[in-house]
């Protein structure tokens, strides 16, 4: 059973939020400050996240921040855009380039000594239940929580 026939199955309103993570992270090199850089160009959270809001009808949202690709757009970062069938990796590339102006994604360094360390990125997206369903978006690898009213269902 798919998790979307799972969700389906549990009779929720269609209102309902479902959040999204993801996470990722690498060992770093921390004395010349490039884990972060190192972390976005090794792992995969920003292409993961990009995947995930490049479909407008998902309405996916970032908590405290609003609308992804709102944001986006508000901040001019899709008026290059030419419309074509790589709309994921335009993204993908905006937030790469746009990382430290962006809310989007988290990270987090730590240190093992003054030298090492692990550098990780998270994400979090809020999504309407109904638009989840229907569009089926790839979610391996994510964590899905959806409140209930028995308590927080956490699959992943």
């Amino acid at each position: 059973m798919s998790i979307f026939e799972q969700l389906s199955g549990l009779g929720l309103d269609g209102e309902t939020t479902v959040t999204l993570s993801y996470s990722d992270g690498v060992d770093v090199f921390v004395h010349n400050e490039t884990a972060v850089d190192t972390a976005i160009s090794e792992t995969d959270v920003i292409y993961q996240f990009a995947s995930l809001v490049a479909t407008p009808r998902l309405m996916a949202e970032v908590p405290f921040v609003g609308g992804v690709l709102e944001a986006l757009r508000d901040e001019g970062h899709l008026d290059n855009y030419e419309r074509d069938s790589t709309f994921e990796d335009y993204i993908a590339d905006v937030l790469t380039e746009n990382f430290y102006e962006q809310e989007f994604i988290d990270k987090s360094i730590e240190r093992y000594d003054y030298k090492r360390g692990y550098c990780t990125l998270e994400t979090t997206v809020q999504i309407p239940l109904s638009n989840f369903l229907e569009i089926e978006p790839q979610v391996a690898g994510w964590s899905i929580e959806v409140p209930t009213e028995n308590g927080k269902l956490i699959i992943g």
